[in-house]
């Protein structure tokens, strides 16, 4: 198989664990039902193994993301660009999104054969890109969108810190699934390879 066909492969388990999860939110429009929203994971293992197609792959995921909030939003019989998660602070899911990409993508790009280095890498690689994430996106959520009538900084550590756990323990066991899933795939990878005959 390809290097062409493994990333177009990853592209779509990505964008369906995103689209699948995403589209359970009707009825709390919270990333914490009972099937947690995996966005944050896809996009930070987007980053890390389709880093060569960033250019294209991380702005048609953001489109996905864009389109199931949208079916999500529509399908309660409510107006997409009049809903309070709608503000402007919406659209600071962009950037919110690609430092998890790029959290993903440097992973890939520093990872090494010392097993314990790169996994130290991934581990401080996703805390980051947690952390910057839910600055961005609630961040601007709380100071941005009409939601908060009086935000106060003491108002915003509180909302900012009540959440950062539960979101980063919902995207670092996605990103831990498919680490187990990579590791299993690259040993059956491994055993599969013709080994060298040597001469009786």
């Amino acid at each position: 198989m390809n290097t062409t066909t493994q990333r177009a492969i990853v592209l779509v388990l990505v964008a369906a664990l995103m689209a699948v999860t995403r589209l359970h939110l009707p009825t709390t429009l919270t990333h914490f039902g009972p099937i947690p929203d995996a966005s944050w994971a896809a996009f930070f293992i987007g980053g890390y193994y389709l880093r060569a197609w960033t250019r294209w792959a991380f702005p048609a995921l953001m489109a996905l993301a864009v389109l199931v909030d949208y079916i999500v939003i529509s399908g309660q019989g409510l107006n997409f660009w009049t809903h309070y998660c709608v503000s402007p602070a919406y659209w600071f899911l962009v950037p919110a999104y690609f430092t998890l990409w790029a959290g993903g993508s440097l992973v890939r790009r520093y990872q090494t054969d010392n097993h314990g280095r790169t996994l130290a890498l991934l581990v401080a690689s996703l805390v980051a890109a947690v952390v910057v994430c839910q600055l961005l996106s609630q961040g601007s959520f709380y100071w941005i969108s009409a939601s908060v009538a009086e935000p106060t900084f003491a108002g915003w550590w509180k909302n900012y810190s009540d959440w950062l756990v539960p979101y980063l323990r919902v995207t670092a066991i996605y990103v831990g699934l498919a680490l187990i899933v990579h590791v299993g795939a690259t040993q059956i990878a491994r055993l599969a390879k013709p080994h060298g005959r040597t001469a009786d």
